[in-house]
C-alpha cells in the first residue's frame, strides 16, 4: 500500500519583507527532514509540492539532503490559506474585542479567526473554508490515483492544509482542526496510507529529527 509523507514546510520568514521566504533555521529543518525520510526507504518516492516560496524551496532541499532524484511536481492545490488576509477579515476590530482578547497573542488571534472562517458559510471576497477543504482532499485523491501500488509519495505542504486533511480523516470537529493547526511543527512528517478501503491517517506531526540534541532546531511558526 503507497505511504504518503506530508511535510509541513520549514520556518518562514516571519519578520521580513516577504513572509514566503525559508529562514535559515527552516532551510537546516528541510534538510533534516529530507534525511529522516530518507532513513524510511521509501519506494521510489513521488514529490509534489505546493506553488509557494517556501513549500518549492523545503522540497529541493529536503530532495538533495535525502537522495531523492525523481522532478518535484508542483500543485497549487497543496498551497496553504492566506493568513494575513484570515486576520485581516475575522480578528476583531471593535473595541469590545481588543478588550477581549488584550494580552494574546498573534497565534491566539489566527486561531479564533480561523474558526471564525470555518463557520463563515459565504467568506465574502475569499474561498470558504469548505472549498479549501475539498481541494485538499481533491488534491490527495489524485495523487493516491496516480501512485499505483508500488511507490510512495512525499508532499510538502502546509499546517492548514495538513489540518484540513487530518480533521477530514479523523471527523474532528472545528476546534480539533484548529487544535491541529495550532501544534504542527515546522518540517515535521505525517503518514498516510492509501489502501483498498481508503486513505488512513497513520501518524501525525512527527519531529523526532528534532529532538535531543536538534531540540534547538523545532520551532512551530
Amino acid at each position: 500500500m503507497p505511504l504518503i509523507c506530508l511535510v509541513r514546510h520549514g520556518q518562514a520568514s516571519a519578520a521580513a519583507e516577504d513572509y514566503d521566504v525559508l529562514s535559515e533555521l527552516g532551510r537546516v529543518q528541510a534538510a533534516a527532514a529530507g534525511r529522516e525520510l530518507a532513513r524510511r526507504q521509501l519506494r521510489d518516492p513521488h514529490l509534489v509540492s505546493g506553488t509557494l516560496d517556501r513549500q518549492r524551496d523545503t522540497a529541493r532541499l529536503l530532495a538533495d539532503a535525502g537522495g531523492f532524484k525523481g522532478p518535484l511536481h508542483q500543485d497549487a492545490r497543496w498551497n496553504e490559506y492566506d493568513h494575513l488576509a484570515l486576520l485581516a477579515r475575522y480578528a476583531p476590530s471593535s473595541q469590545e474585542g481588543v478588550r477581549n482578547l488584550e494580552g494574546r497573542s498573534v497565534q491566539d488571534l489566527l486561531d479564533h479567526a480561523l474558526l471564525a472562517w470555518m463557520r463563515d458559510p459565504h467568506a465574502p471576497g475569499g474561498e470558504t473554508w469548505s472549498a479549501f477543504a475539498a481541494g485538499a482532499l481533491a488534491a490527495l485523491a489524485d495523487l493516491t490515483a496516480a501512485l499505483g501500488r508500488g511507490r510512495d509519495a512525499v508532499v510538502v505542504t502546509s499546517g492548514g492544509l495538513l489540518a484540513a486533511l487530518c480533521g477530514t480523516l479523523l471527523s474532528l470537529p472545528y476546534e480539533g482542526v484548529v487544535a491541529l493547526n495550532r501544534v504542527t511543527v515546522n518540517a515535521s512528517v505525517t503518514t498516510l496510507v492509501a489502501g483498498g478501503s481508503g486513505t488512513s491517517l497513520l501518524t501525525f506531526n512527527e519531529h523526532a529529527h528534532f529532538a535531543g540534541e536538534r531540540r534547538h532546531q523545532l520551532t512551530y511558526r
